[in-house]
């Protein structure tokens, strides 16, 4: 099968229209591209109004696709809720890659952080799929996207929280993957390790970490293999690192490896 077939069979499958939240920078973006590549029209959602914007325009301008953005802080699911609903499009596919990750000791977050983190990583991705599965089921096709991450293959200090709210990310996608498979949904978590993003790259005071790959990568791998397993891990090794890390070492070895890993992030 030609590229081109491949495409007209995606956007069949998971078109016409495609939802990204957290689409402004990085593996949002690169999301958006690539669903755009495959002619999918878009429903970006993102806080930076500005930046959202001009995302939109590139993709129109170099796509030919309809792009709607909302500039929405993805703590807030009601009002995500609403702006799906009101839109009242045929969308064939969720990518949820929002995410807030409070970088430190346990004892010097706070309060209001930790709600954050489970408003944007858990709560909202979890109503969203359930949302927008609903017509999913009804078409009898399409797909979602939750980004997990190597952090939660285990406890991960300085990130304990993110960690663990990728965790559920992760058994979500899997328990979805086999559930909504015998109605025509697709679903996969891609558990990504470091992604060479603007925010990583603020965070990581030294040099990058082994196996961080583009975003480019991570989208156009995850992708691909929709509809093909439950899981993807991008990269030769991040896939060894997670098969050590959750298979072979002792859960308090891998603990103190990735503490080691995570005492750079700020």
């Amino acid at each position: 099968m030609n590229t081109k077939d491949k495409k007209i069979l995606f956007k069949e499958k998971y078109g016409p229209w495609a939802l990204v939240a957290g689409a402004s920078y990085g593996l949002g973006s690169a999301y958006s591209e690539a669903l755009a590549q495959h002619g999918l029209n878009l429903v970006l959602l993102a806080r930076g109004k500005e930046q959202l914007e001009a995302e939109a325009n590139r993709l129109r301008e170099h796509y030919a696709v309809e792009v709607m953005c909302y500039a929405i802080d993805l703590a807030d699911y009601e009002k995500a809720k609403s702006i799906i609903t009101n839109l009242n499009l045929p969308i064939g596919l969720l990518v949820y890659n929002a995410a807030f990750a409070p970088i430190g000791l346990f004892e010097n977050i706070s309060e209001e952080q930790l709600n954050l983190t489970i408003a944007v990583n858990v709560k909202t991705p979890l109503l969203l799929a359930k949302l927008m599965s609903i017509p999913m089921i009804q078409r009898g096709k399409g797909g979602i996207v939750l980004m997990s991450s190597l952090a939660g293959g285990q406890g991960s200090s300085r990130l304990q929280t993110y960690a663990a709210t990728k965790a559920f990310n992760a058994i979500l996608a899997e328990g979805l993957w086999k559930e909504l498979k015998p109605r025509g949904i697709d679903v996969i978590g891609c558990i990504a390790g470091a992604i060479l993003t603007p925010n990583y790259q603020k965070a990581e005071k030294t040099k990058s970490a082994p196996g961080a790959i583009s975003a480019e990568k991570v989208a156009k791998k995850t992708l691909m293999a929709l509809g093909k397993k439950p899981i993807i891990i991008p990269g030769t090794v991040n896939k060894i690192a997670h098969f050590l890390m959750t298979r072979l070492l002792p859960r308090r070895i891998s603990i103190n490896i990735m503490k080691n890993k995570t005492g750079g992030l700020s």
